[in-house]
């Protein structure tokens, strides 16, 4: 076995900036942006709900998967606090046979400039942004001051030849948000270009939702078993 025997990917539960923003792009307007205004993208925590939905995944975590060899989180307070809601379910003795780690290629896309921005502002100070979204599309798009999705496959690109070489045979487990999961199915599903440009209707990932991949001996290929499960 030349790679993982079992990935499983975790988005983080439900954050303040994803409460604030309603599944919006940009904010509606200032009132929904007052309440995360200026905390930058690695300190925003997850809400009331977004802990409870952490407490609610370990157990079922637990249950299906068991221990695993490596945790490895985004560094984002987000992971790191979803992580930490999962781990509850665990025995002490069972939490310490897991090496956690830290791995920055794995945090959310850069936003850049309109991180902070109402969808009024952004109409202002980009006038020319949707057009130019409309041309090149979702994956290659690069917002202003930011990355595009292909720039973050890149470095996700990185850790997942890491996990290849050096978590052969073993169970891992991974924090990390929703952008970066597009981009790391394009990778171990060999998406095309257009099935990454955006979401199907339907499929964006959940908050706490999993991504599970395991070793297929007949493929000899890590294959993916489930999408966007999520237990609360």
């Amino acid at each position: 076995m030349d790679r993982p025997r079992l990935l499983v990917f975790v988005r983080h539960a439900e954050s303040e900036r994803n409460k604030a923003k309603k599944g919006n792009i940009f904010f509606a307007d200032e009132e929904a942006r007052s309440i995360v205004k200026g905390i930058p993208d690695d300190k925003i925590n997850l809400t009331t709900n977004g802990f409870m939905q952490a407490e609610k995944t370990g157990p079922a975590i637990r249950n299906q998967f068991g221990v695993f060899d490596y945790i490895y989180h985004s560094g984002f307070s987000r992971t790191i606090q979803t992580m930490e809601g999962i781990l509850k379910a665990y025995l002490e003795e069972e939490k310490n046979k897991m090496n956690i780690r830290v791995n920055p290629f794995i945090y959310e896309r850069h936003t850049g400039y309109a991180y902070d921005m109402t969808e009024e502002e952004v109409r202002k100070n980009f006038p020319w942004l949707q057009e130019y979204w409309n041309t090149f599309g979702g994956f290659f798009a690069q917002p202003p001051g930011g990355e595009s999705l292909a720039q973050v496959v890149q470095r996700v690109y990185i850790f997942i030849n890491m996990l290849f070489r050096d978590r052969k045979g073993q169970k891992v487990l991974v924090f990390t948000h929703g952008g970066t999961l597009r981009c790391i199915r394009f990778i171990l599903e060999r998406w095309t270009f257009d099935q990454a440009k955006s979401w199907p209707k339907g499929h964006s990932p959940a908050n706490c939702g999993l991504t599970v991949y395991s070793f297929h001996k007949n493929t000899k290929k890590l294959e993916l078993d489930e999408y966007n499960k999520v237990f609360w």
